[in-house]
């Protein structure tokens, strides 16, 4: 691991420990057993690493979204890619959603950094809400609303069940952080996922 990488990667470790606004250069730097001089030889300042670090957050989204081919963007710029969405796509994608937020050590500790700092700074809630709270609960809403509409399914409203759907998932995330057992919280996970399915058949 190059020393850019390594300033990155233990900066997020750091923030996600004792928040964003509660660590300095000279704390990263010294963490890494580096002069603060070497560190700005990779970064202006810890707003550039704290940039670098969104910025890796975003691709990685993209990426995952591609992996799994479902929409990368908003309804309004990919309609037809939620239209064309299968129920199993999101079922998959959700279980690899909670283990890559849980397991993945970069994800994990952004999604424990937004948690911290959500309260204290308002670029740290609006990303917090992007990516763990409003955001992706109006994204299940747009693919269950056009899996609905497009497959006839007597869904009344896609909102209450996104809400219904993820609000399970978000809790068991935190739950999984204090559990010793991390496998059953993997497996309350897929437990949720089939309630969830059997109780959408019924819909039907």
């Amino acid at each position: 691991m190059n020393t850019k990488e390594a300033i990155l990667l233990e900066s997020l470790r750091l923030f996600s420990r004792r928040g964003y606004e509660a660590v300095s250069v000279r704390d990263i730097a010294k963490q890494l057993g580096i002069t603060q001089g070497a560190l700005y030889k990779h970064y202006s300042s810890k707003q550039d690493i704290f940039d670098s670090i969104v910025n890796r957050m975003r691709d990685n989204d993209l990426e995952r979204a591609q992996m799994y081919e479902l929409p990368e963007g908003s309804f309004l710029e990919m309609a037809e890619a939620y239209g064309n969405t299968q129920m199993e796509q999101i079922i998959h994608f959700t279980e690899a959603q909670f283990r890559y937020w849980t397991e993945d050590e970069f994800a994990s500790s952004f999604r424990k950094m937004l948690t911290i700092e959500q309260y204290h700074n308002p670029e740290m809630n609006a990303l917090y809400q992007q990516y763990l709270a409003s955001g992706v609960v109006g994204y299940v809403e747009d693919l269950f609303r056009e899996i609905s509409q497009q497959r006839d399914r007597k869904w009344d409203n896609p909102k209450q069940l996104a809400l219904e759907f993820y609000a399970p998932i978000y809790m068991l995330m935190n739950l999984y952080d204090g559990n010793e057992n991390k496998e059953e919280a993997i497996s309350q996970v897929r437990n949720h996922i089939d309630y969830f399915m059997q109780a959408m058949e019924e819909k039907q």
